[in-house]
């Protein structure tokens, strides 16, 4: 009877450890999302001003001006890491073509209020980038835990999902591989 008893409180308590580390991966996924939102969100912010900047010296460059604002819109929206990835390539592409603009004028790049947008937008591109590669790092981490047993027969059971990685599709890959065209 003790045997049995010594059993059963051996399998809760291996239960109660698999458990708690689910949790805890979990929850860090979600902080490592949450990070990404926050470094989107800032970069989002920072759009409106370096757009304004920009307009006073190349104020017929509408379209340009269009799709970055448009970009920054979808990136306030996205859903996920996936539908992120995938608008965050769009929005690499209308970036190059602003500052494609930029490089057409020389008083712009010169301009002190450009160049600390430019510095800022850099930083949060690089805080980004750092917060994309903690998030994989983390839903790598817990997809491993999911997917091995013993981990993953409680996993099931008690409904963690494997999570999404923030990467690059395939067609958006073969866009950023390529120069922006820039036409006046």
């Amino acid at each position: 009877m003790w045997i049995a008893l010594g059993i059963i409180v051996f399998v809760l308590l291996v239960g109660v450890l698999i458990y708690n580390g689910l949790v805890r991966l979990n929850v860090r996924v979600d902080e490592a999302w949450s990070d990404i939102t926050v470094q989107l969100k800032r970069r989002a912010d920072l759009i409106p001003n370096l757009i304004n900047t920009v307009k006073g010296y190349a104020a017929h460059e509408k379209t340009v001006f269009e799709n970055v604002t448009a970009a920054r819109s979808a990136m306030l929206n996205v859903k996920g890491p996936a539908e992120a990835g995938k608008v965050e390539n769009q929005f690499q592409q209308t970036m190059k073509s602003l500052f494609a603009v930029a490089e057409a004028y020389p008083d712009l790049k010169a301009n002190e209020n450009f160049k600390s947008l430019q510095a800022e937008l850099t930083d949060t591109e690089d805080k980004i980038q750092a917060a994309r590669r903690f998030y994989n790092g983390s839903a790598r981490d817990l997809n491993t835990k999911i997917k091995t047993i013993p981990t993953s027969i409680l996993a099931n059971m008690l409904g963690f999902k494997i999570r999404e990685f923030f990467g690059v599709d395939e067609t958006e890959a073969a866009k950023i591989s390529n120069p922006t065209d820039v036409k006046f």
